[in-house]
């Protein structure tokens, strides 16, 4: 009778755990759902925090990446930002390659795209940069003295140009310039200067003609004397794709943390967004830019010509597919890789499923 008794005790108890334990379970999953961001209601921080190596120029063009490191919505989403300082383009794209870089913040390469044509996964994921129609950030400007000879495009003919880099996102850029008066490179004196500041150097002591120059290069030149923009580059090239997000091997074989940071990046999108072209919340965005960008100086934003940067985060399909076909007609690519096979959207896709679209 007692071992009865013992036996439908141990049964009553064993009862109770589990419905304790099962009662307390939702408790387990509401609290974790707690977890989710305002700004991102219904996702999760990851399990685990992880860190996302980010190389970057901290360019005000990485406002999506120095902006959201700035308001906390990496961490929030359980992301820590390290960034990393890079010499060359190349050695970029081989670390994102190697999987010893997650991120890449950069623009158009023939490497970049070459290594994509080796079935390496490393994507074009989202825009890091476009020129805003009456406000190009990126565009070809001329010296200040030559205002009154160059007037067209014809007359960039022969003159000595200026550009950082061959093969890569710079000459295009210029040689869609030449294109409206049927010009090519070499029909110009092409110059390579390494870095926009020996650019405004070589203005003034009018040892080159003109340059392809980025902000806040354009201005310095302006306020000193140096240069004039020239002509609205909506003009020679309206569908410019000039930076580019881009993912290493790391994050493309790793979803969750990959749509993460995007839905972070794309929420700082917005506020850049919100601040240069609806002027709201400015003050606030322009001394987080001037904390960690290479511009420091608060006043030039309000003279900057600024960076254009998709809210809803996409790259412009047209100027990639303009990019690879400059890269085919000059023999620059090793396969014939298409915009498949270079950009992918899922990332942005997830994104705006969290956030909706901009408003």
């Amino acid at each position: 009778m007692r071992k009865v008794l013992w036996a439908k005790l141990a049964i009553l108890l064993i009862a109770i755990l589990l419905i304790t334990a099962c009662g307390s379970q939702p408790a387990t999953n509401s609290n974790h759902l707690k977890n989710a961001p305002a700004w991102a209601a219904g996702l999760n921080p990851l399990a685990q925090e992880t860190t996302v190596k980010v190389g970057m120029k901290q360019a005000v063009s990485d406002a999506g990446i120095l902006i959201g490191m700035a308001k906390g919505y990496y961490k929030d989403l359980g992301i820590t930002i390290e960034p990393i300082q890079f010499n060359s383009g190349q050695e970029m794209i081989n670390q994102l390659a190697a999987g010893q870089l997650d991120v890449g913040a950069t623009v158009s390469a023939s490497g970049l795209l070459n290594a994509m044509s080796r079935d390496i996964p490393v994507k074009i994921v989202a825009d890091k940069g476009i020129n805003v129609p009456g406000k190009g950030y990126y565009r070809l400007v001329i010296r200040k003295d030559l205002v009154d000879s160059l007037k067209d495009y014809s007359d960039l003919k022969g003159k000595r140009i200026a550009i950082v880099g061959t093969a890569s996102l710079d000459e295009i850029a210029l040689s869609r310039v030449l294109q409206k008066a049927n010009l090519t490179t070499q029909d110009i004196d092409l110059q390579v200067i390494r870095s926009f500041p020996d650019m405004l150097v070589s203005l003034s002591n009018k040892s080159i003609d003109a340059a392809m120059v980025i902000e806040p290069f354009i201005v310095q030149g302006i306020e000193k004397g140096i240069l004039d923009p020239w002509k609205d580059p909506v003009e020679y090239d309206p569908d410019a794709q000039t930076a580019l997000l881009v993912f290493g091997t790391s994050l493309t074989k790793n979803p969750d943390v990959a749509n993460r940071f995007m839905t972070a990046y794309i929420k700082a999108l917005r506020d850049y967004n919100d601040a240069f072209f609806k002027d709201l919340n400015k003050a606030e965005i322009v001394s987080i830019l001037s904390r960690y960008s290479v511009v420091k100086d608060p006043q030039l934003y309000d003279k900057m010509f600024p960076t254009g940067l998709n809210p809803d985060g996409y790259v412009r399909t047209k100027g990639i597919e303009m990019d690879l076909a400059w890269y085919r007609q000059h023999n620059l690519l090793k396969s014939d890789i298409q915009f498949e096979d270079a950009v992918d959207n899922q990332y942005v896709d997830f994104a705006l499923h969290i956030l909706g679209k901009y408003q």
